[in-house]
């Protein structure tokens, strides 16, 4: 049989579960019910074809995204190295060179990629290689400068398509889907 416990006089009280004792937080947060009265009303019922179209777009870009901006940016005046002329050098059929041979290498084929460019799979593609290092919070062309300063080889090809691409996101695909 176990020894019993002595109770000293500490000053703390013990836990209870039962139902008189019952402890919670206070509330410091606004209320859920508060927060929507806050929110904009329509006039419109919303239909069950489109029960989001009366959830207000916020015209502000997200934080991560203005940190990439400023990133990519800064990128853009720094003064060109050996990399970025040999890039520049490279031409569309170098780059389908490129994404051929990376496609060859693929089991299973890219079935949530069919209506992209090969720009848009080619930068994917980098965003998805974890050995250049982390994608998340930090724009395309200043990953592709920070694999190549650690000596990882990152692609040619893709600081091609970055610095010839007038359209093309700083941003990663993946983060942009869990920011």
């Amino acid at each position: 049989m176990p020894p019993r416990r002595r109770t000293a006089n500490t000053g703390q009280s013990t836990l209870s579960f039962g139902s008189q004792a019952r402890v919670t937080k206070p509330v410091t947060a606004p209320s859920k019910a508060k927060a929507l009265d806050s929110l904009p009303r329509t006039k419109a019922s919303p239909t069950p074809e489109s029960p989001l179209s009366e959830v207000p777009e916020t015209s502000k870009p997200h934080v991560a995204e203005l940190v990439v901006r400023q990133q990519a940016a800064v990128e853009a005046e720094a003064p060109q190295t050996e990399e970025d002329r040999q890039a520049l050098k490279l031409n569309k059929q170098d780059i389908w060179r490129y994404w051929r041979a990376q496609d060859e290498n693929r089991l299973a084929p890219r079935v949530h990629q069919e209506g992209l460019d090969i720009e848009e799979k080619i930068l994917r593609n980098f965003d998805l290689s974890s050995q250049y290092g982390p994608c998340i919070g930090i724009a395309r062309i200043k990953r592709w400068r920070r694999a190549s300063q650690l000596k990882l080889n990152p692609p040619l090809e893709v600081l091609a398509v970055l610095l010839k691409g007038k359209d093309i996101k700083e941003r990663a695909y993946i983060d942009e889907l869990l920011s």
